[in-house]
């Protein structure tokens, strides 16, 4: 993340008002300006053309199958990303930038060939959709697979603005398209959509071959065991579970779930609320990324390069209680503005669900979903912090405690009623926030001894 974090402290070192709501919308719109444009393209795709342009029918099942093929090129492509991210970081300290885009476009070909297996074999046993949308379905599988990975890219970019604004004209078209073209059932919605993920799959990708020239295409050395750092192939994977599984528990147990098409069901208590929610992490995302990638990052790259450079033993401490320090302040500032924006939102939940005409049944499971997607916003800071200072099989084993918390509290809540929906994703991510934070503090205890006597594994 150093790309975001260098352009960052240009902008705050303007020291200016404006600077400052610069920084913050920059940050805002990096780390979460992606799935927010997602989420608004396809709640405009259901505002809008619902009983008019398309029958509701054809929109609930277009707007799940849009959710599946997320859920699974998140996890997917989850194996890659941490792996591909930190070998990609290990290249440019090595100055040899030439090896990025052959790597990035070998991991590209791994993920497709796992996301053809697993969304060919799902495929294979669907009856009720027609081959043609089939195809579509598996194209548009693995072009978001491709696109997650190319997004680790952008950070190492500076035409932050182009790209922002390239999905915003890609997810607009999408859109537009949806609307004005002339209607063919989930087909042609199906393939808008796809056709407008390779239109903005691709254009990053010329993006990132533009930066990053190479005389070569295709190389795996990223998968190199004396490179690679295979934890991180794990942390990526159940971290991404960890996210879904709830979901999941809620699709495919019967008594919160319907059928839609074929074998993809949906939870027509839970899928709404927990929609709602995920749009309330934007806040925290930001100063997340604002004060992840420019105090904390400043402060851990300091400590680091006195380490490798031989600085004194008093300076290294010095050194450490600032990285400290930054740390702790960065958690803070994150738990405080999204504390301020999970309570306004609470007040305002009721008027929220008003005014997009939402049944106020939702209400409760809305509160819970609020408090849980605003902890998982604290998870990932602490994860953040453990791959910064390389506690990969600590960061493993908290997101292994995530995923299965989350996947046995969900099916506990489920079994406890309708009362308690939501709660397991909630009760889980306040857990793993907990041991996360005890995780740390004694890391940062013993990170002296930790980074001059521990062996690479």
């Amino acid at each position: 993340m150093a790309g975001i974090g260098f352009e960052l402290r240009k902008i705050l070192d303007k020291r200016t008002l404006l600077s400052v709501f610069e920084a913050y919308g920059l940050a805002g719109m990096i780390s979460s300006g992606p799935w927010v444009l997602s989420i608004f393209a396809l709640l405009a795709i259901g505002f809008l053309s619902i009983g008019w342009v398309f029958p509701s029918q054809v929109i609930e099942q277009f707007l799940l199958l849009v959710t599946y093929l997320m859920a699974a090129s998140l996890i997917i492509s989850g194996l890659f990303q941490l792996l591909l991210t930190r070998y990609i970081s290990d290249l440019i300290f090595a100055e040899k930038e030439d090896e990025i885009t052959p790597n990035l476009l070998g991991t590209m070909l791994l993920t497709s060939a796992i996301a053809a297996l697993v969304g060919g074999g799902i495929l294979s046993i669907v009856t009720e959709i027609s081959p043609l949308i089939k195809i579509i379905l598996f194209t548009a599988l693995i072009l978001l697979c491709n696109l997650w990975l190319i997004i680790v890219f952008l950070s190492g970019m500076k035409e932050y603005y182009r790209i922002f604004f390239t999905m915003a004209f890609g997810y607009g078209l999408m859109v537009l398209l949806s609307y004005f073209l002339p209607s063919n059932g989930l087909l042609g919605l199906m393939l808008i959509f796809t056709v407008c993920q390779a239109l903005i799959t691709f254009t990053f990708l010329f993006f990132v071959i533009r930066d990053y020239p190479a005389d070569r295409l295709v190389s795996f050395s990223f998968l190199n065991p004396s490179k690679a750092f295979y934890s991180l192939l794990f942390c990526g994977l159940f971290y991404n579970l960890g996210v879904w599984l709830d979901k999941f528990v809620f699709w495919f147990r019967s008594e919160p779930s319907h059928q839609v098409i074929d074998i993809f069901r949906a939870s027509y208590i839970y899928d709404l609320p927990i929609f709602i929610a995920y749009l309330a992490i934007v806040p925290g995302m930001a100063v997340f990324m604002l004060r992840m990638e420019t105090d904390f990052a400043a402060a851990c790259l300091k400590f680091y390069q006195a380490v490798r450079e031989g600085g004194t033993l008093q300076s290294i401490y010095f050194l450490k209680d600032k990285m400290v320090l930054a740390c702790r302040q960065s958690i803070y500032e994150v738990f405080k503005v999204q504390g301020m924006t999970l309570a306004l939102l609470l007040i305002w939940a009721e008027e929220i669900l008003i005014f997009l005409e939402i049944d106020l049944a939702y209400l409760h499971l809305l509160y819970v979903d609020l408090v849980g997607v605003s902890l998982q916003v604290l998870v990932m800071s602490i994860l953040n912090v453990m791959y910064y200072l390389d506690k990969r099989y600590a960061a493993l084993a908290l997101t292994i405690f995530m995923a299965a918390g989350n996947y046995f509290l969900s099916q506990l809540s489920v079994d406890m009623g309708p009362v308690y929906y939501g709660y397991g994703f909630a009760v889980t991510m306040l857990l793993t926030t907990i041991v996360g934070l005890i995780a740390l503090d004694r890391q940062f205890a013993s990170l002296e001894y930790q980074t001059f006597m521990l062996q690479r594994t």
